[in-house]
């Protein structure tokens, strides 16, 4: 072939290969919403919801689905007094074997129903009593629903709350060690009076079994480190201020986000610490930063709040509205107060040791581990496990322990504040 041959043959290619480059160029992709009713599942295999558990609380009950995967699900609601109904309809889902009814009785819900409706629906009924609204969000890793009804419960139920007979999410042995330490602590007197109105705090180690967290460059994980942190801020607590502290966790037990400000409610706290350790893409993000629950400012918060969520940011994106309605009773100013104090004294403790520590200061963000608590809620992060040198301080005791007590001196200047 000829030296024009070949340009000729080349610039044929060239001609009909445009069009098709030029059709892919203007091709849309459009990304499915992340919960929606319409999504098609045809080739997924259904929904296993394995369990259904109840928690009883002050202003709401909660329940909670367990599922083995992601699911899009109907709601309705027949009436709102004594007789009325919410149902759930779960697409794509099959009931487990071992899934019963529950009987709640606490003023707000008689109990809850469970029945596969369909051959491919699942359909959860709660049978109400005096209720204002219900909130239905999702959850990840693992897959769940938590459904929250709200209302007011009479008097004389009220009253009851601590014979309620919905059991704290953890096992008999961990039970077992809480009572243990309870008994302990009355055998024990505080070296310091209970101050103010602030009279018990649940701790709140992040993460735990299966869920590591964030991990290090060592392999050092999250949820080792803030169970660390978490117990050393358990005794200063008792010792310091005489508090009365429930931790959510004491081993490497996991529990899901959701049992955690269960646990708080349940125990009638005056304040809730989730303790965490941070991470970030950038490998040179470093510092000190403590959270709220709001709606996320930043794309950095959402990132983070998907991150402690175990979920993906487009979720977090979606659930955003839903989350604004849940907060409408959550103690914002309160919480903002306890952040700011924290946030001060812990920067103060650690770039007392550390000249490089660097303040991020208070933020917002979308924590499902916050959501549904009745008393001021904070989530603090203690350094970035993303960055080596704070990996490094991390895995120490000596900045376990000044973290612990930088958060101790923080709740310290809080409580003398509500005087």
């Amino acid at each position: 072939m000829t030296k024009i041959a070949r340009m000729i043959a080349c610039l044929l290619c060239l001609s009909l290969m445009f069009p098709l480059i030029a059709l892919a160029a203007k091709k849309k992709v459009v990304k499915q919403p992340a919960f929606t009713e319409h999504t098609s599942a045809s080739t997924r295999p259904a929904a296993l919801l394995s369990e259904m558990k109840h928690w009883s609380n002050p202003d709401y009950t909660r329940i909670s689905l367990d599922l083995d995967q992601d699911v899009t699900w109907e709601s309705h609601e027949l009436g709102k007094g004594d007789g009325g109904r919410i149902y759930i309809d779960i697409n794509r889902a099959r009931l487990g074997k071992g899934v019963k009814d529950i009987t709640i009785g606490d003023g707000l819900l008689k109990g809850a129903r469970v029945g596969q409706y369909k051959p491919d629906v699942v359909r959860v009924v709660l049978d109400t009593v005096n209720i204002k609204d219900y909130k239905i969000f999702p959850l990840s890793n693992p897959a769940r629903l938590v459904i929250d009804v709200r209302g007011e419960r009479p008097t004389e139920i009220s009253n009851l709350e601590p014979s309620i007979s919905a059991a704290l999410p953890i096992s008999a042995a961990e039970t077992k060690r809480n009572e243990a330490a309870m008994a302990e602590k009355k055998s024990q007197p505080a070296k310091r009076p209970v101050i103010s109105k602030i009279r018990r705090v649940v701790v709140d180690p992040g993460h735990g079994g299966h869920d590591p967290g964030a991990v290090g460059f060592t392999g050092l994980q999250e949820k080792d480190v803030v169970l660390s942190i978490g117990l050393k801020l358990r005794d200063l607590l008792k010792e310091e201020l005489g508090l009365d502290v429930v931790m959510t966790r004491s081993t490497d037990v996991f529990i899901p986000l959701e049992e955690r400000t269960a646990i708080a409610n349940k125990v009638n706290a005056d304040l809730f610490i989730s303790v965490h350790a941070n991470a970030a893409p950038n490998r040179s993000a470093s510092g000190i930063e403590t959270y709220y629950l709001n709606l996320a400012k930043t794309e950095k918060a959402a990132q983070l709040a998907a991150k402690e969520n175990g979920t993906s940011l487009e979720k977090v994106s979606v659930l955003q509205a839903i989350l604004f309605d849940l907060m409408a009773n959550y103690k914002l100013n309160d919480s903002a107060h306890l952040a700011d104090e924290v946030q001060k004294a812990l920067y103060k403790k650690v770039r007392g040791q550390h000249a490089d520590a660097r303040n991020l200061g208070v933020k917002q963000g979308p924590f499902y581990v916050l959501v549904g608590a009745t008393m001021p809620s904070i989530l603090v992060e203690a350094a970035f496990l993303s960055n080596v040198q704070e990996e490094e301080r991390l895995q120490t005791v000596a900045y376990q322990e000044l973290c612990a007590e930088g958060i101790l001196d923080g709740v310290r200047t809080y409580i003398m504040s509500l005087k």
